[in-house]
């Protein structure tokens, strides 16, 4: 029998054991960061270990050995080169070996161009990458205010393959149910969209394809416009969800959490996001969307309509892709549409077409037709 002064310490030893061993499991601290004033509650956490698996994930592969700008444009040299004619000849094969990479490492150059004929638009993919070089373009040319002079490139989106991971269709509505607000989209988690909440599934289709405004907290004691239904803020929501989750902050990163609807006192990530949503929209409209009729019907979603972008898609949970690490600095081609190149000039004539004052009469010109009489 263990006599009552000796349970005492084991009773100790046993706590401080077991305080031993949950020390081996416990999770790193995080890691906190203030990006407001103080008092206002803006504070970003991070995790330690998702930091470090997004930083492995978020690593700019390296550049191709310059090209220099010499001998004729590519396309005097290459036939049906629409959009990159006016590089050199060393400078297009760089850049083609470079989306390759980024693109289709494991599929090679045929994934877009038909062996025995690199020259044919036979192949979807071929379309849609010309049309994807003049997108990549516009947004470093022309959307500065989001991405800034780090710019994207294929890369951003793509990260070695061929389909980006993050894209996304319509929503379809689901077969007419007894739930209240099914038939809005609503109470159907969808953990591709918005992670696993029951808000309405087309967000994006309203937001980042349609013009829909973004509601806000009012100011006045009547709701107005967008701020009359609660479908309009569980809309919203969604959005606000989709943004936190794919660029991996919470909603201080842009927000007073004291004001959301207070522009004056947010932190200038919500500016740079605002331009963010209407570039989202531009691309989606503009480039995206209309290339439907290009893509066969295994590439189109269950409406029928092409796949489009969203903040994921280039952010991929970082809050700047590749932690703002450019790979434009190493492609100044793909930061403007590139010039067309000057039409070559004619060759030289064997002959001169007026012959010296003091030539033969057997060297003067031949005219071109018989002196009038």
């Amino acid at each position: 029998m263990i006599k009552h002064s000796m349970r005492v310490p084991l009773r100790v030893a046993g706590v401080a054991l077991l305080a031993l061993a949950a020390s081996g499991c416990e999770m790193p601290a995080e890691q906190k960061a203030q990006t407001g004033y103080r008092g206002t509650g803006m504070i970003d956490y991070q995790n330690p270990r998702i930091v470090a698996a997004k930083q492995a994930a978020n690593v700019v592969p390296p550049a191709q050995p310059p090209a220099p700008a010499v001998g004729p444009p590519a396309s005097q040299v290459y036939q049906n080169v629409q959009v990159l004619g006016g590089l050199s000849v060393p400078q297009f094969t760089r850049l083609m070996l470079s989306i390759t990479a980024w693109v289709s490492p494991e599929q090679g150059c045929n994934y877009c161009h038909e062996g025995n004929n690199l020259a044919s638009d036979a192949l979807y993919t071929k379309v849609v990458s010309r049309r994807m070089i003049q997108m990549t373009q516009h947004i470093n040319a022309d959307w500065q205010a989001h991405v800034a002079q780090t710019g994207v490139t294929c890369w951003t989106c793509h990260r070695g393959k061929p389909v980006p991971s993050e894209i996304w269709f319509n929503h379809v509505d689901p077969p007419r149910a007894r739930l209240a607000g099914n038939n809005a989209r609503q109470n159907k988690a969808d953990e591709n969209a918005i992670g696993m909440t029951s808000l309405p599934q087309d967000v994006f289709q309203t937001f980042l394809l349609g013009d829909s405004n973004i509601r806000v907290t009012g100011t006045e004691s009547l709701p107005y416009g967008n701020r009359s239904s609660i479908k309009q803020a569980e809309w919203t929501f969604g959005l606000m969800v989709h943004m936190s989750e794919g660029l991996g902050v919470n909603c201080t990163y842009c927000h007073n959490s004291r004001a959301f609807n207070s522009w004056e006192t947010s932190n200038p990530a919500r500016v740079t996001a605002w331009h963010g949503i209407q570039m989202a929209r531009s691309l989606n409209n503009e480039y995206l969307d209309p290339l439907k009729p290009v893509y066969p019907a295994n590439r189109l979603g269950p409406s029928g309509d092409a796949p489009k972008l969203n903040c994921a898609t280039c952010h991929q949970g970082v809050y700047k892709p590749m932690y703002g690490v450019s790979t434009l600095a190493n492609y100044a081609e793909l930061a403007a549409p590139v010039p067309a190149p000057a039409p070559p000039a004619p060759p030289p004539s064997d002959a001169p077409t007026e012959a010296p004052a003091d030539a033969p009469a057997s060297a003067q010109a031949t005219p071109s037709s018989p002196p009038a009489g």
